[in-house]
């Protein structure tokens, strides 16, 4: 059966670190995959040369080129505003920053795009929004409430298995300089506990597709100075690539105690048992 399944992001890019392999995936599959973006993310960090107004729409046409490569049959934005790290106030006259529009208000705007796309299955984030920030709490909280609105059968929390993370970063930090902002220490308590985890989907066979998709995001390589963490990994070699991001994760909320579920719609199609693997 031929399913939609729409993936709901705070920030152009967020795709492409989060939920490439799976987007490629499904669609490879033949299943119809829609990216919807809260904002165009024009506050996000960049090199000097491109920071301004016109960041937005550099950023939209890097979401739409990440798209294609992952084989997205629509992208939509909300139109909100970036908020930024700090959740910035709205600007007279722009746009209301993501982060403090009124959930109501967000979610009816997505839920219009679920039932218009009659939506099996809405990818949001982890209720701490991965590493907390304010975009991408709110996508938790609006995400939830348009699915209740629209009668979206599944939602599956985006995030990253804390145990392993740490560990990464741990052993990262003997060959990569982070960024002076990049705090090693926020992320004990970011993203999903190993525990939480029902979905651990592999992803190596679409590295390609997962590596194309972070190169789109050519302006979020640099930030002033420094390398960003995607521009980092998407120069591993092959199978290093393979190895750190052939895994992506999910939370399901309320399904029964069990084994952790590889395929993202196997709860859709009633396969739970047939389809997990340890």
């Amino acid at each position: 059966m031929r399913h939609t399944c729409l993936f709901f992001h705070a920030h152009p890019d967020d795709e492409a670190l989060l939920t490439a392999g799976t987007m490629a995936g499904l669609a490879r599959r033949g299943h119809r995959v829609v990216l919807v973006l809260a904002t165009a993310g024009e506050r996000g960090l960049t090199s000097d040369a491109l920071r301004g107004d016109g960041l937005g729409g550099v950023r939209r046409e890097e979401a739409h080129a990440s798209a294609r490569i992952l084989g997205c049959a629509r992208v939509a934005f909300l139109g909100y505003a970036d908020s930024g790290h700090t959740g910035a106030p709205a600007a007279p006259g722009g746009a209301q920053p993501f982060a403090s529009a009124d959930v109501a208000e967000a979610a009816a705007r997505l839920a219009g795009i679920l039932a218009e796309e009659r939506a099996d299955l809405l990818t949001v984030y982890d209720p701490a929004g991965g590493y907390g920030h304010p975009d991408h709490v709110q996508v938790h909280r609006v995400g939830y409430r348009a699915a209740h609105l629209a009668g979206t059968p599944v939602v599956l929390e985006a995030t990253v298995d804390r145990t392993l993370l740490l560990r990464g970063l741990r052993a990262a930090s003997w060959v990569h300089r982070f960024p002076p902002e990049f705090d090693r220490n926020a992320f004990r308590t970011a993203y999903g506990a190993r525990s939480e985890i029902t979905h651990r989907v592999p992803v190596k066979r679409h590295w390609r597709a997962k590596r194309a998709s972070l190169a789109a995001h050519l302006s979020q390589a640099r930030g002033g100075d420094s390398e960003r963490t995607l521009a980092a990994l998407g120069r591993l070699p092959g199978p290093a690539f393979r190895q750190v991001l052939g895994t992506e994760w999910y939370i399901q909320r309320g399904l029964p105690a069990g084994p952790v579920l590889r395929d993202p719609l196997a709860t859709l199609a009633g396969t739970v048992a047939t389809a997990a693997r340890r």
